[in-house]
């Protein structure tokens, strides 16, 4: 698979058909000792929680206008659950962009969006069997990542998804799926996938012997500065906009500190800058932001480029080309966790630490006191100290919140597979990787790599395992 773009009404399940470009929609990306953390055998490097999303080129509303309506009758029974033809035209529509970027045919596309269909229902009456559920809270933190990773304030995501035909309640509703089945691959799928030593040198072997080719996979961590450009803005607002952000280009290699650049000057949905964007391979950034950096040396910045959203300033903080980096940019946190179960909802964990923020913030409670007496993971004992932690380490809602922060700032509560979260940033570093510690980032790229493969298989025999009955069409 190239790459992770789907269709924004479907959220996660569409990956036969990814790898169209970029430049259609746009991307989100969807990267546990302490319960925070790291993934269980590996260290980190668990799939994405919100994989990549892009929005279809031509609207929904404007196809469905101009075509005739689907009559609607049972193609398929799974289980005991009938799929429609109805549902099939609509996962059609969403799939068509990207099938036409690829030059699949229709008919083959229509095949595959039932068959994508045929899965995502197996996987689901699976999950329903395990009693696994999504809570608003996680619905609502995935809805507003879709938006921050593509430099979109929610209304604007809201009014995009109104412009291209979809239904916020149906957007929600597949990323609430998508969440689900997430779930459930976690449980049946991740906690049984090990790498050995073996696995490790193999994979050391292999990017050895990619070396110098053009085929060995880009990754690159960008610090993202956004000057945003609003709707309908005249010609004077966008020259206005367009110098403020050559002014933060221009301090910043003059020798000003990125991330006081960030604070100054950032416009980026979560209100704080972007900061360092994670490490990821190059096809999980939007294509704007890898043509710009192509050619730039790491360390130094690349804009104002322009895209719908505004100007961008990226700065390549790392870029390697598959092999693992020598020098990385490491950061220093805690938290505090919260277990929402029977005794605790998760509406009164988010609650709690709020609370735990808003004290913090007001100088009533130190973060580290909070911690050791309310929070439920084994860095309680330390403060919620988490040390010293490389790119990968964390599990993608917890890495990408944390990567949005400042030294000293504190998150707003976030969810993970562990629970609920509250982060601070105490400091960040630049750090050269002993041996040990490279051979624990190759761990996590493989780990992801065997997670893949490991969850197709499972899928399979998902799908073996079910019923599924055919049927024709009506005469």
């Amino acid at each position: 698979m190239k790459q992770r773009i789907l269709s924004l009404s479907v959220a996660c399940s569409l990956a036969l058909l990814a790898g169209a470009s970029a430049a259609q929609g746009f991307k989100a990306s969807n990267d546990n000792a302490s319960a925070g953390m790291r993934a269980p055998g590996a260290g980190i490097g668990t799939p994405t929680a919100v994989p990549s999303v892009a929005i279809p080129a031509a609207s929904l509303a404007q196809r469905s206008s101009n075509a005739p309506r689907s009559a609607d009758f049972i193609v398929a029974v799974v289980n005991s659950e009938p799929v429609t033809n109805v549902e099939v035209q609509q996962q059609y529509d969403r799939l068509r962009a990207q099938a036409e970027a690829n030059n699949i045919p229709a008919e083959t596309a229509r095949r595959q969006a039932l068959e994508m269909l045929i899965g995502q229902k197996i996987q689901l009456q699976m999950a329903a069997e395990r009693n696994i559920t999504v809570d608003n809270f996680a619905v609502q933190q995935a809805e507003e990542s879709v938006a921050r990773q593509n430099s979109m304030t929610m209304p604007e995501l809201r009014r995009r998804l109104a412009s291209e035909g979809i239904p916020e309640e149906q957007f929600r509703a597949d990323l609430k799926k998508q969440l689900v089945i997430q779930k459930l691959r976690e449980a049946e799928v991740d906690s049984k996938v090990r790498v050995s030593d073996l696995d490790i040198d193999q994979y050391l072997r292999e990017q050895k012997a990619k070396a110098g080719m053009a085929s060995a996979a880009t990754q690159l961590n960008l610090g993202h500065i956004l000057i945003t450009v609003p709707e309908n803005a005249s010609e004077d607002q966008v020259k206005q906009l367009q110098a403020k952000a050559q002014q933060a280009a221009d301090k910043i290699r003059a020798g000003e500190d990125f991330g006081a650049a960030v604070a100054e000057f950032s416009d980026v949905p979560d209100g704080k800058g972007g900061g360092a964007m994670g490490l990821r391979p190059a096809d999980r950034y939007p294509e704007l932001f890898v043509r710009a950096t192509q050619s730039t040396p790491q360390g130094a910045i690349a804009g104002p480029v322009r895209s719908p959203a505004g100007f961008h300033i990226l700065k390549v903080l790392e870029k390697t080309s598959g092999e693992v980096p020598a020098i990385v940019t490491q950061s220093h946190a805690r938290h505090i966790l919260l277990r929402p179960g029977p005794q605790l909802s998760e509406a009164q964990a988010v609650e709690r630490l709020e609370d735990y923020r808003r004290r913090v913030l007001a100088k009533q409670d130190t973060f580290e006191d909070l911690a050791k007496r309310y929070s439920e993971d084994g860095s309680a004992k330390e403060g919620g100290d988490l040390g010293w932690a490389s790119p990968r380490k964390f599990v993608p809602e917890f890495e990408e919140a944390l990567n949005a922060l400042q030294p000293g700032e504190i998150s707003q509560p976030i969810a993970s597979r562990f629970g609920i979260h509250l982060i601070q940033l105490l400091e960040r570093r630049e750090a050269k990787l002993n041996q040990r510690e490279q051979r624990d980032m190759v761990r996590s790229i493989v780990r992801e790599n065997k997670l893949e493969q490991a969850f197709s298989t499972w899928a399979q025999e998902a799908r073996a395992r079910a019923y599924v009955e055919y049927r024709d069409p009506p005469q």
